[in-house]
């Protein structure tokens, strides 16, 4: 019997021995002679991460089994519908540049030690990450990121994934006179009563604070209008990313019937012509004179020069300790714990990619409202499945004065959109400690327009002290 307990053991201490051999062939860590990003290129190939994080995953034999075959299938669903790595795969493999947003995903998923997970590599032995492998993609993260912004952020505070924002960025002055005009002339709606200010007032930091805005005749539109502070750091403008740039987005709402509901642009143009000053003035910077492309790219100018640098955070950044205090640090580092910075990063805390709105929960079927048109988001422009219910993600400069918040405008307070963001988008349940410490940090991110502390003049203490002014 002691023979055979012997001969049990010692077969099974060589079968470990062949299993760690193998595992150290499949396992190899990348030469570090190959460029940064072929190396997490090969450790994502060799973790499998396609398998689940793509539209066309390359199914185990596995997945036909019955049992198996299901788990593999919601693996691969849920994978999936968080998170599509082709793109970022494609980038690596030819040196393109990243998105921030693929960053932050990724560094975030290492850092915890998330994937893959224990059942996939279990039976895939080369997909573990080892801590060769974890340190090779932090410092691409890392390293990435430093050269990406180049904006001379120091120490730790050189790789977090928020950026402050820039001092300045470049415009033609003279072609910015003309946007802010523009941007407030209600000669762009057809009856002379709405203009871009109307709903984008720059003295209620870009926003009119209204759940939808009221276009011509009082129509109101069907999704929440989004501030124009900082708009140039979006990727794509409107919620549905319809519009590439400021000057596309610039183009749309004098021709929409719920908006300016100008009939066309030749409309326009005839108005602003008729106004022999402002025609001869355009004509000054625009030789080729008053047209659709000339109006919007003005506009354009004028909003590359609506930005909103050093915030309070801002500062911390830039290595000002003293500029948040403990409540508002621990926010922030809640907002990175929670998730909230792999899809609010860059400069403008978003604005960088298309978001699932309820990841977790299903938003809408828990909202108690009807489904819109505009609740379908990015599916609008692509008619991909997957794209249903996806949408640019808002940036959150100047939050606390943009109310309401989310793409319905179903959400009065910060607080209650910090704390449903947990939920449909974390998973998870603040207490009452961290909503208030994440608000708190989310306040430090209010900047400055043309040296003044950006306000909304809506607030109710702003609101107070005019009606003072006024001895009401």
């Amino acid at each position: 019997m002691k023979k055979i307990l012997k001969w049990g053991i010692a077969a099974l201490l060589m079968v470990f021995a062949v299993m760690a051999v193998v595992y150290r062939a499949v396992n190899q860590t990348p030469s570090p002679d190959l460029p940064q990003n072929e190396q997490v290129y090969r450790i994502f190939e060799d973790g499998g991460c396609l398998s689940c994080h793509s539209a066309d995953p390359k199914l185990p034999f596995y997945a036909k089994l019955p049992v198996a075959g299901k788990i593999v299938m919601k693996d691969i669903d849920s994978g999936y519908r968080a998170y599509e790595m082709t793109k970022l795969m494609e980038d690596l493999k030819t040196g393109a540049e990243v998105n921030p947003v693929d960053l932050a995903k990724v560094e975030k998923v290492v850092l915890d030690d998330r994937m893959p997970m224990p059942k996939y590599y279990l039976v895939h032995w080369g997909s573990s990450l080892t801590e060769q492998k974890r340190e090779i993609v932090l410092d691409w993260v890392r390293d990435t990121r430093i050269a990406m912004y180049d904006d001379g952020l120091e120490g730790d505070r050189a790789a977090e994934p928020i950026r402050p924002i820039d001092a300045s960025l470049e415009a033609d002055p003279a072609k910015v006179a003309l946007g802010y005009a523009l941007f407030h002339d209600p000669r762009l709606s057809v009856d002379n009563t709405v203009s871009c200010a109307s709903c984008h007032d720059l003295s209620t930091a870009g926003v009119d604070n209204h759940q939808y805005s009221h276009g011509v005749n009082d129509l109101l539109g069907g999704v929440n209008a989004p501030t124009v502070y900082n708009a140039v750091y979006n990727f794509v403008q409107f919620w549905d990313g319809r519009s590439k740039t400021l000057a596309d987005q610039a183009a749309g709402p004098p021709l929409n019937p719920v908006e300016m509901a100008s009939p066309s642009f030749d409309h326009i143009i005839a108005k602003l012509e008729a106004d022999k000053s402002f025609a001869k003035a355009f004509k000054a910077v625009y030789p080729e004179g008053i047209t659709q492309a000339t109006i919007t790219d003005a506009i354009e100018q004028f909003e590359r020069t609506l930005i909103t640098p050093d915030s309070r955070f801002d500062k911390w950044l830039r290595g000002d300790d003293a500029a948040l205090t403990s409540d508002e640090l621990r926010g922030y580092e809640l907002f990175k714990t929670y998730d909230c910075a792999t899809c609010h990063v860059g400069q403008n805390l978003g604005g960088q990619s298309y978001e699932l709105m309820g990841l977790r929960r299903h938003y809408f079927a828990e909202r108690g409202l009807e489904l819109t048109h505009e609740d379908n988001g990015r599916f609008k422009e692509t008619q991909n499945e997957r794209d249903r219910h996806r949408f640019k993600v808002p940036g959150l400069r100047n939050v606390e004065l943009t109310w309401p918040y989310y793409h319905d405008g179903t959400r009065e307070t910060l607080e209650d959109a910090v704390r449903d963001m947990a939920i449909y988008q974390s998973g998870v349940e603040l207490s009452s400690d961290e909503i208030g410490q994440i608000t708190s940090f989310l306040k430090t991110l209010t900047g400055e327009y043309k040296g003044t502390l950006l306000t909304n003049h809506n607030t109710p203490e702003s609101v107070h002290d005019h009606e003072h002014d006024l001895g009401i």
